[in-house]
């Protein structure tokens, strides 16, 4: 049986349909692929962001209760804030790390009958637990009183003010560029590393 040979325009004709589907396909690939993951890149940015507000919170659940003089009692305070039992990034955060749990105790200053928090700088933080639990009993609005404890998500770059940690898209392509928010969580101070069957709040103050 003789093979039917095609003729040269015919042949030519169907190279060209072929290139043209196989660039259709790729253009359709690309849409396709971009649009997957950018429904992905924003759900992540919304778990990020739901995240980080349970992070602050329960850095400062923990953070109330614990021994602020103590390097390696904050140290694990930051690391179960990001559900980790080691120094490491929070899931899927990239990159946000347990360095990014920033924890400020304040005092409430009054003046006449206005309250207002405010930061103690850490190097005028009381020298421990005992002492802070001494100022308070001596003047519960005293700079040195410890009586909020605040938690913040930002940079570890060592200042004092708080830089929003910027968020990083796994997939670069995905133009999707905004800094994460800092998820503010305050809380009472509690036993701040008293030992037990000590008052946690010496004054009973609001």
């Amino acid at each position: 049986m003789r093979a039917t040979k095609l003729p040269v325009r015919a042949l030519a004709r169907r190279t060209r349909e072929q290139g043209v589907a196989a660039v259709e396909f790729a253009i359709v690939a690309i849409v396709f692929f971009l649009f997957v993951f950018g429904i992905i890149e924003i759900a992540r940015a919304m778990y990020i962001c739901n995240t980080l507000q349970e992070v602050t919170r329960r850095a400062a659940a923990l953070a109330a209760t614990a021994d602020f003089s103590s390097t390696s009692a904050m140290q694990a305070v930051r690391q179960q804030a990001v559900f980790r039992d080691s120094p490491g990034l929070l899931l899927f955060a990239e990159p946000v790390t347990d360095d990014y749990v920033k924890i400020d105790y304040m005092s409430i200053q009054k003046s006449g009958s206005t309250l207002t928090m405010t930061p103690i700088p850490s190097g005028t933080l009381p020298s421990s637990p005992a002492v802070n639990y001494a100022n308070c009993l001596k003047d519960p609005y005293a700079g040195n009183c410890i009586r909020l404890v605040r938690v913040r998500v930002c940079k570890p770059d060592g200042s004092q003010t708080c830089t929003r940690a910027p968020y990083q898209a796994l997939v670069s392509m995905i133009p999707l560029s905004f800094d994460l928010p800092q998820s503010t969580t305050i809380v009472n101070a509690e036993t701040l590393g008293l030992p037990g069957g000590v008052p946690p709040d010496p004054c009973g103050c609001p």
